[in-house]
């Protein structure tokens, strides 16, 4: 029978932010993989858990993967855990997790801080919708694609991002998303000068020409509003004939029916007058 891998989650600051669970799991597994042993020992250290442990990280996810599977299938527990927060978002713990639902070994999470949610709920930003980036890519052309796709972005944004990359990365948002979008930024999350500054874009970028950016920040950034985005769909079929602005509903997945009904709302057009140039279509 094999074993049971557990994503652990740990604190992303506050060490009180651990769960009983988290800290018994830890205890009770065979083995701990960690994404940097030398920072995981302080944590161990400081809950007198002494299970032992191998380092699992970016360089070796796929190689060491199949090392840490074998263990598991002659019946080991192990607990995968992430330098901070929830292992599986942006690190290599997506790599096991997947491993070992292909092969049937049952994957456990054992929940915890998340550094994203947390900015999320403090931003004042709408928690209704939301899309998660992480750290933007550092390819020049994927990361300009990434941005180009956040642009008609109308859900809550989150982005992850270092001190030293902040400044770059505001001014790529005023240019992708507009100066005045409104943006929070999360600062140093469960720690001693945590802070949540919610302003503009713009406004952001002025405060870093002066303030040295320090810690880990979480950018949560306002979707784009609806009414632009009606706005700019009425701009798009505003030279348009009938017939285009009823293909272009159907180019986008309606049949013809729903997109006379969509062209009909959109021009404020009866819907039997729509239909007799429909006929053509």
């Amino acid at each position: 029978m094999s074993g049971t891998l557990y994503l652990v989650a740990t604190p992303i600051g506050n060490l009180e932010d651990i769960t009983m669970r988290a800290i018994r799991i830890l205890k009770e597994a065979d083995l701990i993989a960690a994404e940097d042993t030398r920072n995981s020992i302080k944590l161990l250290n400081h809950f007198d858990i002494h299970t032992p442990m191998t380092s699992y990280h970016e360089f070796n996810k796929y190689d060491k993967a199949e090392t840490l599977l074998s263990k598991l299938r002659d019946g080991e527990n192990i607990a995968l855990i992430t330098d901070a927060g929830t292992p599986g978002i942006s690190d290599p713990g997506e790599v096991m997790a997947k491993r070992c639902l292909e092969e049937g070994i049952p994957v456990v999470p054992v929940p915890g801080a998340v550094a994203a949610v947390n900015a999320l709920i403090a931003s004042g930003q709408s928690t209704r919708r939301f899309v998660f980036e992480a750290f933007l890519p550092s390819d020049k052309k994927e990361r300009q694609n990434v941005l180009n796709g956040l642009s008609g972005e109308t859900r809550t944004i989150i982005i992850y991002e270092a001190p030293h990359h902040l400044r770059k990365t505001l001014s790529e948002l005023e240019k992708c998303l507009g100066a005045g979008r409104s943006i929070t930024i999360a600062k140093e999350l469960t720690k001693k000068h945590e802070r949540f500054i919610k302003t503009t874009i713009e406004d952001a970028i002025k405060n870093y020409e002066t303030e040295e950016p320090r810690g880990e920040y979480v950018l949560v950034i306002a979707g784009k509003p609806k009414e632009e985005v009606e706005s700019e769909k009425a701009a798009a079929w505003e030279n348009m004939s009938i017939e285009d602005h009823i293909m272009m509903y159907m180019d986008e997945g309606l049949d013809k029916k729903a997109a006379i009904k969509k062209v009909s709302e959109d021009r404020g057009v009866p819907k039997r007058d729509i239909y007799k140039v429909a006929t053509t279509i």
